[in-house]
C-alpha cells in the first residue's frame, strides 16, 4: 500500500492532468527528469514516490509540500497564497544589494502577526556585514528575549540568520541546530528536532533545563531561520561577566550539595553497620 505522501503526490499529478497543465503522465515524468515507466508504477500503487521526485515536483509544478506531508492546505503553492507561507520581504540599498533586516524585541510581535505592510517593514532597521558569506542570500537578525537558551544565548544577543526555503523544511533542517522559528503569534529561538515528515511537527528544545520541550505543528510555522552568527555585548569586567560568575557559583553550590548528600549517605551506612 502506498504511503499517504505518495497518494497525495499522485492526486496532484491527476489534478495537473485534469486542469490541462500537463497533457500526459509521460510529459509529467519527463518534466521532472523521471522515467515514465517508474511513474506508472507509482500511479498504480506499486512503489512509493522517492524524495528526489517529490522535491522536483515541488520546485517545478509548485506542489505544496505542506499538503503532501500533512494533508493540509491547497495542493499547489499558487493556490495556497499566504495561507501557508509568508512571502519573504527583503530590504535593499540604493544599488539594489540586499541588506540584513533587523527585528528588535519591540517589533517582534508585529512581525510574527504578519503586520508586514510596506510601511511596517521600512520601519525596521537594516545593515550590512563585511563577511563575504553575508553578501549572497537572504538574512535577518533577531534580538534574543528571555533566558530559555541560557547559557548558550543571553537576553539581548543579536542572532544573524539565513532563510530556510519552505521546500527544504522537511529534509534540510539539522537536528539540534539553533533556529529562529516564526509562528502565527510569536518568534521563538530554539534547538530543533525535525519530525515534519513522520509526525508533522517540530520539537523545540531549550538549553535552559527549566523549560520543557515544545511541539509545534507545521500549520503554525510561518518562517524558519538558521542561526549563523551571534553578536553579543562585551564586558570589560576582569574574569567574566556577572552572569558568568553567578553561573560558576551555581555550579559550585550544586557540586557541594551532591558531595554533602554522599557524605550523609556514608554516615548513615556507617552508623547502621556499627
Amino acid at each position: 500500500m502506498p504511503s499517504p505522501v505518495t497518494t497525495r503526490f499522485v492526486e496532484c499529478h491527476n489534478k495537473l492532468k485534469d486542469d490541462g497543465r500537463v497533457k500526459s503522465s509521460r510529459q509529467f515524468a519527463l518534466a521532472l527528469d523521471y522515467l515514465p515507466q517508474n511513474l506508472n508504477d507509482i500511479i498504480k500503487g506499486k512503489r512509493d514516490a522517492p524524495l528526489d521526485l517529490i522535491r522536483k515536483g515541488v520546485e517545478f509544478f509548485r506542489i505544496n509540500p505542506v499538503y503532501l506531508y500533512a494533508g493540509e492546505g491547497s495542493m499547489f503553492l499558487d493556490e495556497a497564497g499566504k495561507d501557508n507561507f509568508r512571502v519573504l520581504t527583503v530590504g535593499v540599498d540604493a544599488s539594489g544589494e540586499e541588506r540584513i533586516v533587523h527585528v528588535p524585541i519591540a517589533a517582534q510581535a508585529g512581525y510574527a502577526q504578519e503586520l508586514h505592510d510596506p510601511q511596517f517593514f521600512k520601519s525596521l532597521p537594516n545593515y550590512a556585514l563585511p563577511d563575504r558569506k553575508f553578501q549572497h542570500g537572504s538574512y535577518r537578525s533577531f534580538d534574543v528575549e528571555g533566558d530559555s537558551m541560557y547559557p548558550t544565548l543571553r537576553e539581548g544577543d543579536r542572532l544573524v540568520c539565513s532563510a530556510i526555503d519552505p521546500n527544504d523544511w522537511f529534509s534540510g533542517l539539522h537536528d539540534y541546530h539553533v533556529y529562529v522559528v516564526v509562528t502565527r503569534s510569536s518568534i521563538l529561538v530554539k534547538r530543533v528536532i525535525n519530525n515534519l515528515q513522520r509526525h508533522r511537527h517540530l520539537e523545540l528544545v531549550s538549553d535552559n533545563n527549566y523549560y520543557k520541550n515544545v511541539r509545534l505543528n507545521i500549520s503554525e510555522i510561518r518562517e524558519l531561520w538558521h542561526v549563523e552568527t551571534r553578536i553579543s555585548a562585551f564586558s570589560h569586567t576582569l574574569g567574566g561577566s556577572t552572569e558568568d560568575k553567578l553561573a560558576e557559583l551555581e555550579d559550585t553550590i550544586g557540586k557541594q550539595t551532591t558531595l554533602i548528600q554522599h557524605l550523609n549517605e556514608t554516615l548513615v551506612l556507617w552508623t547502621v553497620q556499627t
